[in-house]
This record gives C-alpha cells, sequence and structure tokens, in this order.
C-alpha cells in the first residue's frame, strides 16, 4: 500500500495518509505510479492525494540542492524524515490538513455508475447460476445470456431466516444493479434477511416469458437451497423497483407449482413467492399511465391487445396473490403512482393484504430515497410490515 509521509524535524508531529484506504473506500484515487507526467506539465484536474505527493516531490528534490535554508536536513520524504524551516512547519501542516478533508469530502461523493445488460455491481461476491448448462431459449453463452442471482445471505448472528430475491428496474433494457441491487441486498441484510439479487435477461435480445422465467427460477433456487442456505421455505419474498417491480408482480400473480417427478430438484419447488415488495412499479400495459418503454422492451413494439391485457399485472391477482407492500410517489412522473393504486386496488377486492405508502415528493428511481426525504422512510416502514406480517422476527 502507498503511503504518502511529510514530516517536520525531530519531534514535530508527522502528516499521514495512506492512499490505498482512500482507494478502498470509494475507488476514486488511483495507487501512486513510479512514472507519468510531471506535475508542472500535465495540467488534468489534480485530487488531493496527486497534490500531496507533488509537495513531497518538491521537498525530496530539495536535497540536491547545498544551499538547504537553516534548520533543514537534507533526509528523505517518503518512509524518512525531511527537514523543513520551523517557519514553514504550519503552513505546511495547515496546507496537507485541508488536502486532506478535501480527499474525504471527495471520497463520499457518489461514484458513476454504468447500467447495462449485465449486472457488474457485485464485485467477486459469490454467485449462482439459475441454470448451470444454459437457460432454456438462451441465444448463446454471453454473460448477458446465463441469468444468475448473487448472493447476499444475513449473518449467523443476526440471521431470521427470510429471504428475498431483488429485481433492479431498467426498464427491461438494462439493469440499475448499484442503488436498486446491491444497496438493497446490504439493507436487507441489515435487519437479518438474506438477499439475492437477480440478474434477469433483457431486451432487444430477449422478450417475455425469459424475465419471467427467470423470476421465477430465481424463487425456486432458493426454495430449494433453503437448508443450504439457512432460509425458511415458506418466508421468502420477490422485492422489485420500477419495471423490475412488474416482474415483481407477474411472478406474484403468474407462478407455478412444483412437479414431484421433475427430473431437475428445483422444479419440484412452486415459484410462488410468500410476499411481494413493489417499490414505484410499472404494474399495467394498457391503461393511459402504463411505461411504454417497460412494454416494448418486455413485449416488442406490435404486441396485440390481449397479451398487454394479459400482462397487465392487475388483471392478474387473485385470492392466491401473495401479501404485498407498495411504494410511489405523488411527483413520479415516469411511472405515475397511478400504477400501485390499480395493483392495490385490486388486491383489495381479491382480499389479499396490502400496505400501501404514496409520498408527496420524489422523482422516478429514486432506490432508498436521499437520506433525510419523505420517501427515504420506506426501508423502515417495509420492515415494520415484515414484522407485523410474520415474515421475520427480532433476532
Amino acid at each position: 500500500m502507498a503511503l504518502w509521509r511529510l514530516c517536520v524535524p525531530y519531534s514535530q508531529p508527522s502528516v499521514e495518509l495512506s492512499e490505498g484506504t482512500i482507494a478502498l473506500r470509494r475507488g476514486e484515487f488511483m495507487q501512486r505510479e513510479s512514472s507519468g507526467p510531471h506535475p508542472s506539465t500535465d495540467r488534468r484536474p489534480r485530487s488531493p492525494i496527486h497534490r500531496l505527493s507533488a509537495i513531497a516531490t518538491q521537498v525530496r528534490r530539495s536535497r540536491s540542492s547545498t544551499l538547504l535554508p537553516h534548520g533543514c536536513s537534507p533526509l528523505p520524504v517518503l518512509g524518512g524524515r525531511c527537514g523543513i524551516p520551523r517557519m514553514m512547519r504550519a503552513g505546511v501542516l495547515a496546507a496537507c490538513a485541508l488536502l486532506l478533508l478535501e480527499a474525504n469530502a471527495m471520497a463520499e461523493e457518489p461514484r458513476p455508475y454504468e447500467m447495462t445488460a449485465v449486472d457488474t455491481a457485485h464485485g467477486d461476491r459469490a454467485y449462482r447460476l439459475l441454470w448451470p448448462d444454459g437457460a432454456p431459449g438462451a441465444l448463446g453463452g454471453e454473460a448477458q445470456d446465463r441469468p444468475r442471482i448473487t448472493l447476499y445471505p444475513a449473518s449467523k448472528e443476526n440471521a431470521t431466516g427470510a429471504a428475498v430475491v431483488v429485481c433492479p428496474g431498467g426498464g427491461y433494457h438494462v439493469l440499475a444493479a448499484d442503488h436498486e441491487g446491491k444497496m438493497v441486498a446490504e439493507w436487507l441484510n441489515s435487519f437479518g434477511v438474506s438477499a439475492y439479487v437477480l440478474q434477469y435477461r433483457l431486451a432487444p435480445r430477449y422478450r417475455h416469458p425469459a424475465p419471467l422465467e427467470d423470476a421465477q427460477r430465481a424463487i425456486r433456487v432458493v426454495r430449494s437451497s433453503a437448508a443450504q442456505w439457512s432460509v425458511d421455505p415458506h418466508r421468502i419474498g420477490i422485492l422489485g423497483f420500477s419495471a423490475g417491480g412488474h416482474l415483481t408482480a407477474t411472478a406474484g400473480t403468474q407462478f407455478v407449482s412444483g412437479r414431484q417427478d421433475a427430473a431437475d430438484p428445483v422444479d419440484r419447488v412452486s415459484s410462488r413467492p410468500d410476499f411481494l415488495i413493489l417499490v414505484y412499479p410499472v404494474i399495467s400495459f394498457v391503461e393511459p399511465f402504463s411505461h411504454r418503454g417497460s412494454a416494448e422492451g418486455l413485449l416488442g413494439k406490435d404486441a396485440d391487445s390481449e397479451v398487454l391485457w394479459s400482462m397487465s399485472a392487475e388483471n392478474r391477482v387473485g385470492v392466491e396473490t401473495p401479501p404485498t407492500f407498495l411504494v410511489h410517489t405523488t411527483e413520479d412522473k415516469l411511472v405515475p403512482p397511478e400504477n400501485s393504486l390499480a395493483f392495490y386496488s385490486a388486491l383489495r377486492k381479491a382480499g389479499v393484504p396490502a400496505e400501501l405508502h404514496i409520498f408527496a415528493k420524489g422523482d422516478h428511481g429514486l432506490g432508498l430515497g436521499p437520506a433525510g426525504s419523505g420517501i427515504a422512510q420506506w426501508p423502515a416502514l417495509c420492515e415494520t410490515w415484515m414484522r407485523a406480517m410474520g415474515l421475520i422476527q427480532r433476532p
């Protein structure tokens, strides 16, 4: 790990900055390189790390001078000490302190995340292919052809036995797998729920029924692995955002029973989720408030009216639809809250337990919600609902 050290002579405290630590926190800074453009000729914006290294370089070069100011000693800078005139000590320390504060501020800025058809938000975390030998109807062997779940098991200390398959949104074209996947899984883990983030197949390469097959299979994989993963097979839910919310609602209204004579053990268990969590979901493909982009992504531009009606989740609700928690905002223009209202109304008519929260403020695609905003309350409300429904117990 690279360690920048700026020291003043004798008993003065040193200023140290571990470059590797910040790199691990946010990935914003590069490790120190042995060669590259000279600071005086490279005019690109400098991070505080680079500017601190420039200070170190300038001081180190003073070793070759025979005219050192009084009180300086020509000793190495990195890993050693370098004399700095007493009159300059306070200024150097103040400059380093300001740069450290700026580095921390820059490290806290959120990193842009590129959404693609492949889920790359999880680093080297373990995952499970839904069909190790190839998904049905696969058009190749690339990552986008191999649906999978990334594993976020709850810690043994606070595991409750509940599990949730997480479906990021993205209009059935890309996956918002960071703020609607990874962060959500970590939130679920915080109160003892194991999470499994789904990478499902997407347009234009895949259309219906591929995404639904992937969601159904994900639930079955978790259920069939319940003993291995310390999960209760009767407390497995599915959570989705936006188009992932449509996939979640579809998985909760178009599930399949297990076949005990199936050759594949995964197919012997049901794909019915035990509960649904829908966050600003796309629901209808036939109403004026439908999201055309999601409908075209899933079904193509030429889908007939019967298919559009059948894939509108509010039309498929029945008495066996699982209990549901819904979240939306009034200001959502992309996927209006009428989507959640339509599904909630259908649940009410079918006698299915449901809870709906519509917040006044907030645009589409906010994930867990910005800190301090109204919609940021939904994760705590959802946890409370899960406990009230007996889906999780306090460890």
